[in-house]
């Protein structure tokens, strides 16, 4: 890896976090229709791809053996296990990106923001905040896509998603999806003067 000129500015790292169904998907692509110059990094996993996925868009789909062999050479920022897939960041891309001076948005969830921070503790940490439980879980009804049971699960985990927003540096609470998208922008926009 080369390291950056003397006078080069190094890139920001972007995280942002929500729990599903707070409007976090909607904000990552605000932002990057706004800064069409920040890089948005691409997941990997070893789950199969579903029908409308495409491989190096939505995630980079490798083999459990080549997930493993990440996480072994220190390649993986962030990484968990979900469901019996393995899911994760790639630490060769955030340092190669950084270090040429482009910002990156990472969307990732409480986890793997906290092991993110540990490797780059300089890290720009936003918390995206429903503005009620109830709300949340309206929208999450609305969807039609899960049933009630998927939902239940979905609101637990969130509860406690919401409670680790005091370790982001900033939280947003998405109630108007105008006003969120003006003040992510202006967020994000302060660092990368």
């Amino acid at each position: 890896m080369n390291a950056p000129a003397p006078n080069m500015k190094k890139g920001n790292l972007f995280i942002l976090s929500a729990p599903s169904g707070a409007g976090k998907s909607t904000l990552c692509k605000a932002v990057l229709k706004q800064y069409n110059d920040i890089l948005y990094s691409i997941s990997h996993t070893t789950r199969k791809p579903r029908q409308d996925e495409q491989d190096g868009v939505d995630y980079y789909f490798i083999t459990e053996d080549d997930f493993l062999e990440k996480i072994n050479h220190g390649k993986c920022a962030e990484w968990a296990e979900v469901h019996g897939n393995y899911y994760g960041t790639s630490a060769d891309f955030i340092d190669k990106q950084k270090a040429s001076g482009c910002d990156i948005l990472l969307d990732i969830d409480v986890q793997g923001a906290r092991q993110i921070l540990e490797r780059y503790p300089d890290s720009i940490t936003i918390f995206i905040m429903p503005p009620s439980l109830d709300a949340l879980k309206q929208r999450m009804q609305s969807r039609g896509m899960d049933s009630e049971d998927v939902i239940g699960g979905r609101m637990a985990n969130a509860e406690k998603e919401m409670t680790q927003r005091n370790q982001y540096r900033h939280v947003i609470v998405n109630d108007t999806l105008a006003d969120a998208v003006t003040e992510i922008l202006a967020v994000i926009g302060k660092y990368r003067k």
